[in-house]
């Protein structure tokens, strides 16, 4: 049986590693239920084992200080700071297990880490992509900005069919078992000048926004948040619950 509610949390201003290991727990978590559900015998006729046990799913946003994270297929050197560079700006480095290359994150950035089975939505991680990408071109256009996909690349772009190319939210993430984890990084409100210490996801030729950047203007994120969760709900047509 497909189980389509969604356990959402806010988990604030949250350590990186901290929310990474959360995350993994949960991700076990379900890898194991799907392992549990699939090892179980076949229940009688007229009873489904899959109707007793469903795996959960969760929507988790958050932010958290200041940090580099390197993605699978990154490279280090794209990180342009040395141990003494990251503690001037008070910045943690992780590589970890996502794809993409390397990333920023910190305070006034929207990170959202669903931790879905996609048994229970689609088996499709490029629609899966593209829908996340679909959730924050709406949350844009809430508030008059034109986002938009850049053709090779993930995440969401402004002015993105010219010089001008510039990306405001940045994608990463694993998947395993058809259960996802990591997510996307919107820039709502940071300090931009933390992204001049890297490359951003590798690319050495194109600039990055925000809202802040583009509007002029401090937005409230809880507002933001609200209105980006409604898009993802509706999208993949979740219950969401909390």
């Amino acid at each position: 049986m497909k189980n389509k509610q969604v356990l959402f949390d806010d988990w604030g201003l949250i350590d990186y590693k901290e929310a990474w290991d959360k995350q993994e727990t949960i991700f076990a978590n379900t890898v194991n239920t799907k392992t549990t559900i699939r090892n179980l015998q076949p229940a009688p006729a007229g009873d489904s084992a899959d109707d007793e046990i469903t795996t959960r799913n969760y929507l988790i946003f958050c932010e958290h200080p200041h940090v580099y994270t390197l993605g699978k297929s990154g490279k280090p050197e794209h990180l342009l700071l040395d141990e003494k560079g990251l503690q001037e700006k008070n910045a943690a480095y992780y590589p970890i297990n996502r794809g993409g290359d390397i990333t920023y994150h910190g305070p006034g950035q929207l990170v959202a880490y669903p931790i879905l089975d996609l048994d229970n939505f689609f088996t499709d991680i490029h629609r899966y992509l593209r829908m996340l990408e679909e959730a924050v071109i709406l949350t844009m256009n809430h508030y008059g900005l034109n986002g938009e996909r850049y053709p090779g690349y993930t995440g969401v772009w402004l002015d993105a069919d010219n010089e001008k190319a510039r990306k405001i939210c940045a994608m990463g993430v694993r998947c395993s078992r058809w259960v996802t984890m990591h997510g996307l990084a919107f820039n709502v409100n940071p300090n931009l000048e933390y992204f001049k210490n890297i490359v951003p996801c590798g690319i050495d030729d194109k600039a990055v926004t925000s809202m802040q950047q583009e509007l002029g203007i401090q937005l409230d994120i809880d507002e933001v948040k609200t209105i980006l969760r409604h898009h993802i709900s509706v999208l993949f047509d979740m219950e969401i619950i909390g």
